[in-house]
């Protein structure tokens, strides 16, 4: 493991090990960073004072978004790295001890900003433990997974404008529910729900009618981000059929600020589940795509918070139990020759364990409503009211292997409008 000149404490999630890119505002922002420690190392002023040479182009990295940078592609996102990493190990920095201050700033005094422009977004199913609940869920007494589900890593179209970053206020949705009667009333949804997910952002593309090969999917992926996929159960039950998802759906959708880069996860892979059927040919890849990633959702009411108590936990689960890899999402997503772009999201869908308390959305922790959760202020929550803050959190941690962390992401549900 490396050292830097930076101070990191021993339980950060952002060692130098991790170097995860956001965007930050403070007086000197917008401007694009990386987080070690408890500071941001910020781009633009190194650049700015040429310390990256020709690893970056001077415009990427003064730009304020990382849009420019997930366009160069992956040798660029590789040098780049190795640039940041001899500029923050101790003793290999080319500027005096005295100097270096004026390329940090404290990310307790920065405004984190959404980290890239999501130009388009797509939100997969990917969980077998996930969908086989909402199949019992949903359709009791029949076959859980619809027959498709283990051939092809099932997704839908989301709305990238209303993809926001962690820490924007959740407005509660109104739409169509159908009422006992059987008739639909437009009301705010009375079943609002959090998602557990991942996701990741892509980076140069390929050209109109070229698929993207599974085995190629490191060369377009740049990094993970923790992703919050809101829903409104009640809505989504009665418009999903036949063609899926929508305003059950594209309310919001909040991302994590830090973007960690695939480089930073390489030593946390983990081997994707034993899939059956054996996947068509141009789903399978000769590399383990899954990642060792400890997930957590916190939930904290507007009673909690007024009386100083903290969120609980209540939920744990880990991205390694994905069904569907991202290598094969991506593959799938254009193997009809559809194009990616510099900051197209793809996100996991909800992630879930084999036990109740590794599920990844209330429908399943309460099991849509029937088993209400009992919070340790003796609040009750079946889905989400206003006043709660929802957080997500996500951590690779091992023995021998660096902590790479992923911050949190966050979000409080506010009336509907």
């Amino acid at each position: 493991m490396a050292s830097s000149w930076v101070p990191v404490p021993s339980e950060s999630d952002f060692p130098i090990e991790n170097l995860p890119y956001g965007v930050f505002k403070t007086v000197r922002g917008p401007h694009i960073g990386v987080a070690i420690g408890d500071a941001i190392f910020d781009l633009y002023a190194a650049s700015q004072a040429d310390l990256f040479g020709d690893a970056v182009p001077a415009g990427v990295a003064q730009a304020g978004s990382l849009n420019p940078l997930l366009a160069l592609g992956h040798d660029s996102w590789a040098r780049l790295r190795r640039r940041l990493l001899e500029l923050l190990q101790s003793d290999t920095m080319d500027v005096a001890a005295q100097d270096r201050a004026q390329f940090l700033v404290k990310r307790a005094d920065a405004q984190m900003l959404m980290p890239f422009e999501v130009r388009d977004y797509v939100d997969f199913y990917s969980s077998l433990e996930h969908a086989t609940n909402l199949g019992k869920i949903m359709r009791p007494g029949s076959e859980p997974l619809l027959p498709n589900w283990r051939w092809l890593p099932v997704g839908y179209h989301g709305r990238a404008s209303t993809v926001v970053v962690g820490g924007t206020p959740i407005v509660r949705p109104r739409g169509q529910i159908k009422t006992e009667a059987g008739n639909p009333e437009f009301a705010p949804t009375r079943m609002l729900d959090v998602e557990l997910e991942i996701g990741f952002v892509t980076g140069a593309g390929n050209s109109l009618g070229e698929p993207i090969a599974a085995d190629r999917a490191r060369e377009h992926i740049f990094g993970v981000v923790l992703v919050n996929d809101w829903s409104a159960r009640d809505i989504q039950g009665w418009e999903y059929q036949p063609l899926g998802p929508f305003l059950g759906k594209s309310f919001a959708t909040s991302l994590s600020p830090w973007v960690v880069t695939l480089e930073a996860l390489e030593s946390h892979r983990a081997a994707v589940p034993k899939q059956e059927p054996v996947p068509l040919p141009y789903l399978r890849s000769r590399e383990d795509w899954n990642y060792d990633i400890a997930l957590g959702i916190e939930l904290q009411t507007g009673k909690m918070r007024e009386g100083g108590v903290s969120a609980d936990v209540i939920s744990r689960s880990n991205a390694k139990y994905l069904y569907w890899s991202m290598a094969q999402q991506l593959a799938h997503a254009t193997s009809n020759g559809a194009t990616i772009s510099p900051g197209d999201l793809f996100a996991s869908g909800t992630i879930s364990g084999s036990e109740p308390g590794s599920y990844g959305s209330l429908i399943e922790l309460t099991w849509r409503g029937e088993k209400p959760l009992k919070l340790s202020n003796g609040e009750a929550r079946s889905f989400l009211e206003d006043g709660d803050t929802v957080t997500l959190t996500g951590r690779c941690e091992a023995p021998g292997k660096p902590r790479i962390g992923f911050g949190e992401v966050s979000g409080t549900i506010v009336p509907a409008r």
